[in-house]
């Protein structure tokens, strides 16, 4: 692994400028960020974890965005500046794409940073450089030589062992995953990492409005749905 010198663990891939196909994910701390280097494309595929939580950046000032270690080291591994400095032209990557857990913690996670894109680096938005990428939430085996199936949010989960257990079937098995690094790393790049097979869709403005909603949403309860 490359690791970079300037931002934090950023663990840095070999090609970088427009055309080199080049792609940051930002994933949910160092056992993630682990699970993912194992598995990318070193030569096009960079990893940034986080630490906590991001600051919700949607409202607050350049001067606290500008102190917070994470955001700087997005900012810095981008290299296409924010704010008033933003450019695309110099952006390193080519897309970055979002992959957080999809339980609540990964679903608040991932609307803070659609947020912090959408107030201060919305040309990603614009230009269809920002992506979200769905990991599985779980995995239902029924037994008897059959495939295992995964499912993807906890309504699903919840629905399939029901239909199971309405069935008479007691032979299966239901496990939710722990996050990304509970994955088979085959598992997690096929459907995480490889660009031909992934479950990602680009993002735009009306997701970042749905983000702030989910966002609303979560102070209350959280959300028993997957971020868009």
């Amino acid at each position: 692994m490359h690791f970079r010198r300037g931002p934090i663990k950023l663990v840095d891939c070999e090609s970088h400028g427009a055309g080199s196909g080049a792609e940051l994910f930002v994933v949910e701390g160092d056992s993630a960020a682990l699970a993912v280097s194992q598995v990318r494309q070193a030569r096009t595929q960079a990893v940034l974890p986080m630490q906590g939580k991001p600051l919700n950046a949607l409202r607050a000032t350049a001067g606290k965005v500008s102190a917070n270690p994470f955001f700087m080291a997005l900012v810095d591994a981008i290299g296409a500046g924010w704010g008033g400095t933003l450019d695309l032209r110099s952006m390193r990557y080519e897309r970055v794409l979002l992959l957080t857990d999809p339980d609540a913690d990964g679903i608040h996670c991932g609307a803070l940073l659609l947020m912090f894109f959408h107030r201060w680096m919305p040309a990603l938005l614009e230009q269809g450089r920002l992506e979200i990428v769905r990991p599985p939430f779980g995995e239902i085996t029924r037994g008897h030589g059959e495939p295992s199936q995964l499912v993807y949010s906890e309504p699903e989960f919840q629905a399939v062992s029901a239909e199971l257990r309405a069935g008479g079937s007691t032979a299966f098995t239901a496990l939710r995953y722990r996050g990304l690094g509970s994955l088979e790393l085959e598992t997690l790049a096929a459907l995480c990492v490889r660009p031909g097979t992934r479950r990602s869709r680009t993002l735009n403005v009306a997701d970042a409005e749905v983000a702030m909603q989910v966002f609303a949403s979560l102070k209350a309860m959280p959300p028993q749905r997957p971020l868009l």
